[in-house]
């Protein structure tokens, strides 16, 4: 039967929670109307990327909402766009959602508005629901989230926030939208590295430096050996001690490898070195985590894939997919003519890649997701596409495999963000500058306003939450695949698109309700009528009920600043609605219909920054 003969859909009101959602099956129901009818050819696997061409106006003034299909399909049908965004609107059946279209605009633009009678029940509806409007995907997937994941044994730097934050982020979000979300650290635990720290233990340690600040010495160790094996020039001219240190083992090289080589062969001695030494290297890593408010569901690290990778060797060789080249094993993707993605080296040493494929199979056996997302940085990229391409052959296909890749942190001189002495700046640096900045605008603040200066605690909780939510949300609010300029100046400052100017917001909401003594709670409990006669009412409301619309376009392409756009859009529809409209001092309904919409707004921004993993305060 086709859409046609069954007849029209009842689009009633309860899809007001979702506008854009319900039009689209609008749309659908429509275009498959035109297609039964003749008017042009449309494929059932068509439909959802046209179907997807709805999209909030660019231009309120001419509504809420604008199909654009009719061009693309006017163009195979030899018609003219708006006589083709004609016929669609002539079996379009809006219910009482929308308002009837009228004519097509420009070159066949259909537009829509969300009527008034819907868009107030929406917002009532979400004002008493604990998920303000935001409506769970009907089919849930089961998504591993691999980020953060890096290298122990030294303190994490600044090159770790991105793939922090936006990996957790993105697990919320996800979670939040109601996927079942399984997240994973993927520590580097296993690595070169290692065989640094244990060639520097056994020829240059520290041991007093050692029992007082295990994580220092030990990054040191790994700091000095990297420049030991590096070797370069202009850096052992500046550092006499590290060249008479070269000159005493010109072998370091070779050494390092050894030393990883025993460990990952089993030797007792590196064994051992590395089981005492994972623990302050795991403790450091997981303050660093607790101050972020970051968590994952496990923490599986490279070590714990040790005992499969021979096997994948093995089972690669047999089934004809990898072969020897120079005494190595690799998959040869691109033919012979190319380099193979190598799994084993020619002394018999295991890679990342062997590593990786590893940890698919283990995740496809235990967990059996239906996506696996890698938040990595994109200079991984080709490793990430090879690595995808001996999976499928492999034969792990059935899994959605997905490399979020992202840009690098800048300084003002362009380059990656660095100290004064050309060093990587630590991460736990980054957040103690970001909280000390923050703290002392609060006490400027502060100072302005005694009668109601916060304690020394309250402040020092202010500064810990605005500080380390400005560092987060400076990086979530960037294109992920760009690189950016970070700038402590701008990230706290209480305009423009800063988690600040968030945090302000959802302040100012709670000192609406503060000041006037008003039970949220109870407000929520009661029958309220929301009014939506001014429009700058109106923007706030849909603004508000596009919520779940945002988040839904988060997970399209996994990009956080979906969000933070969005949240700062609310913000400004707020303030401009909040500085023009009476709330405490309005007048019969309109005051609980206004209070009602200060609260959604404050609950959604708040969720928002949540989502996000961004904390808010009672003041600011």
């Amino acid at each position: 039967m086709t859409a046609s003969e069954q007849g029209a859909p009842e689009w009633g009101l309860a899809r007001q929670d979702a506008f854009r959602s319900a039009l689209r099956q609008m749309f659908h129901v429509a275009l498959q109307r035109l297609s039964d009818t003749g008017v042009v050819a449309i494929a059932p696997e068509e439909l959802a990327g046209l179907t997807e061409q709805v999209r909030v106006t660019a231009d309120p003034k001419f509504g809420d909402y604008s199909g654009t299909m009719a061009m693309a399909l006017a163009k195979r049908a030899g018609r003219k766009p708006r006589d083709m965004a004609a016929e669609i609107i002539s079996r379009l059946d809006v219910g009482e959602l929308f308002d009837p279209p009228g004519e097509p605009v420009g070159p066949g633009f259909i537009n829509l508005r969300v009527s008034d009678a819907a868009l107030a029940r929406g917002v009532e509806r979400a004002f008493q629901d604990d998920r303000l409007g935001v409506v769970p995907v009907a089919e849930p997937a089961r998504i591993v989230v691999d980020f953060s994941s890096p290298n122990v044994a030294k303190p994490m730097h600044v090159g770790h926030i991105r793939s922090t934050v936006i990996g957790d982020a993105l697990a919320r979000i996800l979670a939040f939208r109601g996927h079942e979300v399984i997240t994973d650290n993927h520590l580097g635990d296993w690595g070169t590295q290692f065989g640094m720290i244990l060639w520097g233990w056994k020829h240059l340690r520290d041991e007093q430096a050692f029992a007082t600040d295990p994580t220092a010495e030990l990054g040191r160790l790994y700091r000095l050996v990297r420049k030991l094996v590096d070797a370069k020039l202009e850096e052992l001219a500046a550092d006499p001690a590290a060249a008479a240190l070269v000159a005493e083992h010109p072998e370091v090289a070779a050494e390092v490898h050894a030393e990883t080589v025993r460990l990952h062969a089993g030797d007792a001695e590196n064994r051992r070195l590395w089981q005492q030494f994972m623990p302050a290297c795991r403790g450091e890593i997981d303050r660093i985590y607790d101050r972020l408010h970051v968590s994952f569901d496990h923490t599986l690290g490279e070590s714990f894939y040790q005992p499969f990778l021979a096997g994948v060797v093995e089972d690669l060789q047999a089934r004809g997919l990898a072969r020897e080249s120079r005494g190595a094993m690799g998959v040869f993707l691109d033919g012979d003519d190319k380099p193979p993605f190598l799994v084993r080296k020619a002394d018999g040493a295991f890679l990342y890649a062997t590593t990786d494929l590893a940890t698919i199979k283990w995740r496809l056996d235990h967990w059996q997701p239906d996506r696996i997302l890698y938040v990595v940085d994109h200079r991984q990229g080709q490793h990430f596409d090879q690595l995808f391409k001996t999976a499928r052959l492999w034969g792990l296909g059935h899994v959605a495999l997905v490399h979020v890749a992202f840009g690098t942190v800048l300084g003002d001189d362009g380059r990656p963000f660095k100290t004064r002495a050309g060093d990587t700046v630590g991460l736990e640096a980054l957040l103690d500058e970001g909280v000390e900045r923050a703290g002392q605008r609060a006490r400027e603040m502060a100072a302005g306003e005694p009668a109601a200066s916060p304690d020394t605690i309250a402040l020092q909780h202010i500064a810990e939450t605005v500080g380390i939510g400005a560092v987060k949300y400076a990086d979530l609010c960037q294109n992920r695949t760009t690189d950016y300029v970070f700038s402590f100046d701008k990230m706290l400052q209480l305009t423009g698109n800063t988690a600040a100017y968030m945090q302000y917001a959802v302040a100012r909401v709670e000192g609406i309700f503060s000041k006037a003594g008003i039970d949220r709670e109870a407000l929520r409990r009661q029958p309220v009528e929301v009014r939506l006669d001014d429009p700058r009412e109106r923007a706030l409301g849909l603004e508000l009920m596009r919520f779940g619309e945002v988040l839904e376009d988060v997970e399209a392409d996994y990009r956080p600043n979906v969000l933070t756009g969005w949240l700062y859009e609310l913000a400004g529809r707020y303030s401009t609605f909040y500085d023009a409209l009476p709330v405490i001092k309005a007048e019969g309904p309109a005051r609980n219909s206004r209070l009602a919409l200060c609260d959604l707004t404050g609950r959604v921004l708040r969720k928002g920054l949540d989502l996000l993993g961004i904390g808010t305060v009672e003041k600011m």
